[in-house]
């Protein structure tokens, strides 16, 4: 993980060594005010009232204490600042490549890891990521080097008092190690708990207007409620965990420092002739160096706590980065200088589940649509209706059999011109933020106004269109929620449409708009894209009625293929959804 993180500190190693430079310096400024401070304390308190050259003395040495302090200030800013750098575009990088690799993710891929918990990877798992390298950067120079320098004055001091540090060293290790140990459990679990409260809001504010409509306010409130305890509980956990450290630490401090002034005590009132006698002035600079080891080392402590969260949170990280993405350009990626639009599936099978072989979707799919045909599909829900159609701009793979399209495996396409050759408009109508024209954009980004408009009426959706508050300079909201089904239905319609494509593939696309409407869409078909192969998905036999084959699918394999009029002397399941769908229509 470090080794795949590492890289992304390229080109910004000086400004880490001029970090781990300032920190030094700053280090080295603080640690030599006591020795400092000492020396003035000694040298008056051995010189005579009123003596001028120890004034001098005195303002001389204050002014080289406050120069220091200035140097150490400069060397600390010059830390925060490269520090905050480096933090700040170490996690630019990683979030732009994580992003960049979830968006080549195929829909197997994307099937594996929640929406919540991407977003939390791309936001709170990355941000915890730049706190430690912004942290290391700070502490990681600063606390060893000052604990190094501060034990070796105080045992340059009394080496005999203090030998008490290497009594504590090992006691404080097994303190971290222990708390370590348990501790980045804890914090792989607290990420999973921030997964599900991002999960949670997520669909309540998506849902929002069905939460409402069928009054369940307190049931979502209920949810979020019992997500965000156990968020806390865990937080608790792991927090409990971690203050535990200071306590422990603050506790042996203290005892350090109470044992330090009494075996001074001790040594101040013996003999000047002693060898271990000291002046009060050793006694108070040793004390401070001993404090500022055991301060150092629980600074290390806690980062290393915080390092332990940010493990926990960069395999998240790294997982993504790792994740082998199934749908990629081939070696020569065939790029067809003109497209007839001819489909042709022969023996295709598909499972979603690729280790269990008998769970299959799709079965022996065989059938061949000639370009500019329309080629209606309908069938039971769950027979694998979209499932089929996703096999043709390779949103899925097949495990078995071909897809062709004009006789060239799709596999052999390069992924961005096949894309190009298919207008899609899914079963789940999605539409950005921005305005109406910006979303008909996404079909063709240099579409003029004129083909919007052309678009919009082939679509049958320019009407509503003009009645909106700014025509189609309206803005949409997320999801386009300021409209209603049928409207997003045609929107999306007019997307697809407006790129001309060679292949349109309609998955339920008009299940929100009504029969009349309907079949002016379907016209347009006929009268705007004549040379476009188009697969029509539908639960609604008028749908598909006029198409020039209908492909019958039962439980994943083909029950008939054939024009309408065939298949209602020839097909049962196709003559029952018809008597039940005109068993309707009469009642």
């Amino acid at each position: 993980m470090i080794k795949k993180l590492a890289k992304y500190l390229k080109g910004l190693w000086h400004l880490c060594l001029i970090s781990a430079a300032g920190m030094i310096v700053e280090a080295m400024c603080e640690l030599a005010l006591p020795s400092i401070a000492n020396r003035i304390y000694t040298t008056v308190e051995g010189a005579s009232p009123g003596n001028a050259d120890i004034k001098i003395y005195v303002i001389k040495t204050g002014l080289m204490m406050f120069a220091l302090a200035l140097i150490g200030l400069a060397g600390g800013l010059a830390t925060m600042k490269t520090s905050s750098v480096v933090s700040q575009k170490f996690s630019y990088r990683l979030r732009k490549d994580v992003y960049s690799k979830i968006n080549e993710f195929s829909f197997s891929n994307i099937d594996r890891f929640s929406t919540s918990s991407l977003t939390t990877r791309m936001t709170n798992d990355i941000t915890m990521l730049q706190n430690v390298v912004m942290m290391s950067l700070r502490i990681l120079v600063r606390a060893p080097a000052l604990l190094i320098v501060s034990a070796f004055f105080a045992f340059s001091i009394n080496a005999r008092l203090s030998m008490i540090i290497l009594v504590l060293l090992p006691i404080m290790a097994i303190i971290i190690v222990v708390i370590l140990k348990f501790g980045f459990p804890m914090f792989q679990k607290m990420q999973k708990k921030i997964d599900n409260v991002n999960r949670v809001v997520q669909e309540n504010l998506i849902g929002i207007r069905v939460v409402k409509a069928f009054v369940r306010e307190d049931r979502e409130k209920e949810k979020f409620h019992k997500a965000s305890d156990d968020l806390a509980k865990q937080g608790s956990k792991a927090a409990g965990l971690v203050v535990t450290v200071m306590p422990i630490m603050m506790l042996l401090m203290n005892v350090v420092i109470i044992f330090i002034y009494y075996r001074g005590a001790l040594d101040a009132a013996s003999p000047i002739t002693d060898p271990h006698h000291m002046d009060v002035g050793q006694i108070s600079v040793l004390a401070s160096y001993i404090v500022q080891v055991l301060m150092n080392i629980m600074m290390v402590s806690m980062l290393l706590l915080q390092i332990a969260r940010g493990k926990a949170c960069g395999d998240r990280v790294v997982e993504i980065l790792d994740t082998e993405i199934d749908i990629i350009n081939p070696e020569n990626p065939y790029i067809p200088k003109e497209s007839k639009g001819e489909v042709e599936f022969r023996n295709v099978d598909f499972r979603y589940n690729t280790e269990n072989v008998d769970d299959k979707v799709l079965d022996n799919i065989n059938f061949k649509a000639a370009p500019g045909s329309i080629v209606g599909i309908i069938g039971s829900t769950g027979c694998g209706k979209s499932t089929l159609v996703n096999l043709i701009p390779r949103l899925y793979d097949v495990c078995g059999g071909e897809v062709l399209i004009d006789g060239v495996n799709v596999k052999d396409y390069d992924l961005k011109t096949l894309r190009d050759l298919i207008g899609v408009v899914l079963q789940k109508n999605v539409l950005f933020s921005g305005t109406i024209k910006e979303n008909i954009r996404w079909g063709k980004s240099d579409a003029t106004d004129e083909e919007i408009i052309n678009a919009c009426k082939a679509a049958q959706a320019h009407n509503f269109i003009l009645e909106q508050p700014n025509g189609y300079d309206t803005d949409l909201s997320q999801g386009g929620l300021n409209l209603s089904g049928g409207q997003k239905q045609r929107l999306c319609i007019a997307r697809a449409m407006i790129k001309k494509p060679k292949i349109l593939i309609l998955d339920d696309s008009t299940s929100a708009v009504d029969t009349a409407t309907e079949a002016k869409i379907r016209e347009s078909f006929y009268n705007e894209l004549s040379d476009t192969t188009v697969f029509i998905i539908a639960q609604r036999i008028s749908s598909v009625k006029n198409a020039d084959q209908i492909i019958v699918l039962d439980d994943g394999k083909i029950d008939a293929i054939n024009n309408h009029d065939e298949l209602m002397k020839s097909c049962e399941i196709y003559q029952e959804i018809y008597k039940t769908q005109q068993k309707g229509v009469l009642e």
